[in-house]
């Protein structure tokens, strides 16, 4: 059985911002180019005939395209002993609203979903139990800009165990809909 989540894709360029934060901290298991992503909502296994079922689930979704940017970093546990280290996203508010629609749909289908507040980011490392404080990384890069996610669809991924952590695979991709264009003249009755 397949383990499934949504989310969204990083560019390119935000990537290679993300990766250079990459430093000698004991305990972090940094994200591999390849793992970076923001999570909307985490599925878990799902059996090969629902994945159609969670397909159909997602494309009710009618949300915007939307624009996000990536800056500062924040952490997961507290910083002496973090659990997570993440770039957050602003604004947050269409994130959580792609989020809460996409959560409606997929709870009405019959699946299950985390019940845990939910906070727009993209986990950069992961840390062991006896993780290294990074209460001066976060200093370092409270400020800093990462770049624009554009969010014009959203994803089902397949994450898959392996030697250098998950790997993740797009099986869906889900389309929203054009933001408006305000230059255009409206239909006048």
């Amino acid at each position: 059985m397949p383990r499934v989540f949504f989310g969204v894709e990083v560019p390119s360029e935000v990537k290679k911002r993300l990766l250079k934060l990459k430093s000698p901290v004991n305990g972090a298991r940094w994200q591999s180019r390849n793992q970076l992503h923001m999570t909307l909502v985490f599925i878990g296994s799902v059996n090969d005939e629902d994945l159609a079922t969670l397909g159909y689930a997602a494309s009710l979704v009618s949300a915007p395209a939307f624009e996000v940017v990536v800056a500062g970093l924040g952490a997961f546990g507290r910083p002496e002993h973090p659990r997570n280290l993440w770039a957050g996203v602003s604004p947050e508010t269409p994130v959580a609203e792609l989020y809460r629609q996409l959560s409606t749909e997929v709870a009405a289908a019959g699946f299950e979903t985390e019940h845990r507040g939910f906070k727009p980011h993209i986990t950069v490392a992961r840390f062991r139990k006896q993780a290294a404080s990074i209460v001066n990384l976060l200093e370092d890069h409270k400020e800093e800009r990462f770049g624009v996610l554009p969010v014009t669809e959203f994803v089902l991924f397949e994450s898959t165990p392996g030697a250098g952590g998950s790997v993740y695979t797009v099986i869906q991709r889900f389309p929203l809909k054009p933001p408006l264009d305000e230059t255009e003249p409206t239909d006048q009755i």
